[in-house]
């Protein structure tokens, strides 16, 4: 039995809507010259925090609320190397009461095309309540931040 699989050719630039350019560091590359495969969760990680928190929508420390990531994944399209400048590529992919899917895009310099997309589902917690409480609409403080239209899914 022969299964085709069709691999999604690489995101463009323009399908993003926020950008926050990232510094790769020597200690980031592998023993093959590129930036090793579970780097780039951390890239995803940072490029998502430095949005929710220069937002206001997550807060170090003392906020009511956090952020737990249920789920992330990669799909690799070409390298990326120090000392090349990267930009990372933020959009929200889909935006519920308690949770969001973010769809990240790591581009080498001025790149059009993705060297690599992942995703992060982030869901709110209460800090004072048992996991899984019900922590409060995350959808409007999310929206806000991005220009997402709620009531019909597109970007403002």
């Amino acid at each position: 039995m022969t299964t085709n699989l069709i691999r999604p050719s690489p995101g463009r630039r323009g399908c993003y809507v926020r950008f926050l350019p990232l510094t790769l560091r020597w200690m980031d590359n592998d023993v093959f010259g590129h930036v090793n495969n579970a780097h780039y969760y951390s890239l995803f990680d940072t490029a998502v925090c430095e949005f929710l928190v220069g937002r206001g929508v997550l807060t170090w420390g003392g906020g009511t609320h956090y952020m737990v990531v249920a789920e992330s994944g990669c799909r690799y399209h070409s390298e990326v190397a120090f000392p090349d400048p990267v930009v990372a590529g933020l959009r929200v992919e889909r935006l519920g009461e308690r949770s969001v899917r973010y769809e990240i895009g790591v581009f080498r310099g001025d790149d059009e095309l993705a060297s690599a997309e992942g995703f992060m589902v982030h869901v709110r917690q209460r800090r004072d309540a048992a996991a899984g409480a019900h922590a409060g609409a995350l959808a409007g403080d999310v929206a806000d931040s991005v220009g997402w239209r709620v009531n019909d899914g597109s970007w403002a």
